[in-house]
């Protein structure tokens, strides 16, 4: 788990990298929850989004958002912090050139920067979102959605309110070609408090149920003579 450091808008970027030992792995970038609520990439919900992905031989990437840790500038509101987003996402593009594709995941907060950044690359062909807050931020620019994925939330959210995901997912159906899967933890508060392998066991049987239905889950390299 490679510590690292790349550029964003505000400065530099610090984050933790995972990279696959297969060819041509697809990338994941996870997203942390609000930064002036105590989230960071070590957020427990983000530490196990980043070993699914990774467990799943993708070359996965989570990192502080601005004025977080040891990553520069201060907290913007959400522009800077989709900036950073992206430019994370450029990182990980950068130094894997031949990567088939792209997930972004994202819990609160950063559920919300992350269908943002759907929005802006059509490389990112499928998302996970943790308690998306709908009742908090505006979600309307998802119009059309442009890539099928998972919605998931807890049904004893007191800050996100049942009702109000409910009517985001149901917007989102409406929409053709595109598949949002709509998954409840029950008894699950808004940090998934006690109900954290609730949740995950869910993301996980989404991610391999896609895997699945579409290209064959890829095998790791083989060791080869001069490889770096």
């Amino acid at each position: 788990m490679p510590e690292i450091i790349f550029t964003g808008s505000a400065g530099r970027i610090e984050g933790r990298y995972h990279p696959s030992k297969v060819k041509n792995a697809p990338i994941a970038i996870v997203l942390h929850p609000h930064p002036q609520f105590g989230g960071t990439m070590n957020h427990p919900i983000i530490y196990q989004l980043y070993y699914a992905f990774a467990h799943r031989n993708f070359s996965v990437l989570r990192f502080n958002f601005r004025g977080v840790g040891r990553s520069q500038g201060s907290f913007d509101h959400g522009q800077g912090e989709l900036a950073d987003a992206a430019s994370a996402l450029d990182w990980a593009q950068s130094i894997n050139p031949e990567a088939r594709g792209c997930w972004i995941a994202g819990f609160s907060f950063g559920a919300w920067i992350g269908m943002q950044l759907l929005m802006r690359r059509p490389e990112i062909e499928g998302f996970i979102s943790i308690a998306p807050p709908a009742n908090l931020y505006d979600f309307s620019f998802l119009a059309p959605c442009p890539s099928s994925g998972l919605i998931i939330h807890g049904d004893k959210d007191a800050v996100v309110p049942y009702k109000d995901v409910i009517g985001l997912v149901e917007k989102l159906k409406t929409q053709k070609g595109i598949v949002i899967d709509s998954r409840v933890v029950p008894s699950a508060n808004h940090f998934f408090d006690g109900k954290i392998d609730a949740l995950m066991s869910s993301v996980t049987s989404y991610l391999d149920k896609r895997l699945e239905a579409g290209e064959p889950r890829p095998e790791p390299r083989g060791r080869r003579t001069g490889a770096g």
